[in-house]
């Protein structure tokens, strides 16, 4: 029962090694993802820069990039506390190791002395002699072999212990080490962050002096979002109102055929309207896609390879003025590709101010993809998860892709469906 409960004890003690080493990857993954989207909006904040007119794109790549900063100052924490966990528990197995190869070499010293009392082999021989009949004899002689395996054990196991604890020793030295460069680089990134909120103290100074030209595109930027959103409407106001159409004249034909074969029409609600959720999920088809791009709620890849999130989902303040985003706003590289983020059928690729809007069904559910200065896909034609349906357009000398979900006319905020 103690031989069965120490391995359980042990299996537990890996698979929790197992979970933490695990978890160091993700952070430093995480950290990696991070930098690279920092250095991605460094990149677009210069592009923007080197113009004299302060511009609302510049303003949210600097805010992106203190986000990111932060962000990873945050993971940058996390490690540490895993390391200090780390550092905590090969301290402890390297003083567990000390006290035990202790003991094992006092328990060695004492065999040492016993063999050097007892070294003589008259004296080994009148030890087996004075038994007092032959099986006694016969058990000593089996001691004295089993005494000296034993010490060869014992010798052994000294070494093997040591050897345990030098390596221990190595792997807290490593700890100790990525700790210190850990900190080091704790204490860079904060002292960038100081150097990025100081940025934003020279752009908001200077947002005073173009105060009235910045409202001004705030209004131009805000009118442009109000066409997009009513195009995007319109658009899939136009697709449901198809699939109902198409919906209600399949009962038709189904009715009229049950009439003409003499049996009872198709069961229906008379008067009961069917909802959009109804029309759009009416095929098997159209039933499994939504079920399929439900069950992938959060796990959904990003619609462009690199870039972050400038403009976030729901009600915003911008200065005076304020508004409401339906989807969100990434900055991404030049020249980027926009991508499906699900597989599904192109409904809408219609050209609105110079740009282009991509709607991609998926039964009940509308991606939405615009300011796209080219497209590579048609209506009706069928895409696959991450299949390039467009190149991203500039807005305001930065790369910028709106990006939308919707549950038939129903706005959904995509990053509870995108994967980090």
């Amino acid at each position: 029962m103690k031989l069965k409960t120490i391995l359980i004890l042990i299996s537990l003690i890996l698979g929790f090694a197992g979970v933490k080493a695990q978890s160091s990857k993700e952070l430093m993954r995480k950290k990696e993802a991070l930098q690279r989207e920092i250095e991605l909006a460094r990149k677009n904040l210069d592009k923007t820069t080197s113009g004299k007119k302060l511009t609302l794109s510049q303003i949210n790549a600097l805010k992106a990039q203190i986000r990111l900063r932060q962000e990873k100052i945050a993971v940058i924490n996390s490690e540490i506390k895993n390391i200090d966990s780390k550092i905590n528990e090969n301290t402890g197995k390297v003083r567990d190791l000390q006290l035990r190869l202790s003991d094992l070499k006092k328990e060695y010293a004492g065999m040492i002395r016993f063999a050097q009392r007892n070294k003589n082999a008259y004296d080994k021989m009148m030890f087996v002699f004075a038994a007092k009949d032959f099986n006694q004899a016969y058990k000593r002689i089996k001691y004295l072999q089993q005494f000296g395996q034993y010490r060869k054990k014992q010798a052994a196991y000294i070494q093997g212990t040591q050897k345990d604890l030098n390596n221990q020793i190595v792997v807290l030295d490593k700890d100790l080490k990525n700790k210190s460069n850990l900190l080091k680089e704790q204490e860079t990134e904060k002292g960038k962050l100081d150097k990025n909120k100081n940025e934003q103290s020279v752009v908001l100074n200077q947002l005073t002096k173009q105060e009235k030209q910045y409202k001004q595109d705030i209004t131009k930027r805000k009118q442009q979002q109000d066409a997009i959103s009513r195009q995007i409407k319109i658009a899939i106001d136009r697709e449901i109102a198809a699939a109902r159409k198409k919906a209600e004249e399949e009962e038709r034909i189904a009715a009229a055929k049950a009439k003409a074969e003499n049996k009872p029409a198709p069961a229906t609600t008379p008067g009961k309207p069917k909802t959009n959720s109804d029309v759009l999920r009416a095929t098997p088809e159209a039933a499994r896609l939504s079920e399929a791009f439900e069950a992938n709620k959060g796990s959904l890849p990003a619609p462009v390879a690199n870039g972050y999130i400038t403009a976030h989902y729901g009600a915003y303040k911008v200065d005076q003025a304020s508004g409401k985003n339906d989807g969100v706003t990434y900055q991404t590289s030049e020249d980027a590709a926009a991508r499906a983020v699900f597989k599904g059928k192109v409904t809408t690729v219609t050209p609105l101010q110079g740009r282009y809007i991509v709607i991609i069904s998926h039964g009940e559910y509308f991606t939405v993809y615009y300011n796209l200065k080219s497209v590579s896909v048609s209506k009706g034609a069928e895409v696959s998860t991450k299949q390039t349906i467009g190149i991203v357009a500039m807005n305001e000398g930065v790369p910028e892709l709106g990006f939308q979900i919707q549950r038939g006319s129903v706005p959904q905020n995509p990053e509870s469906w995108l994967a980090r």
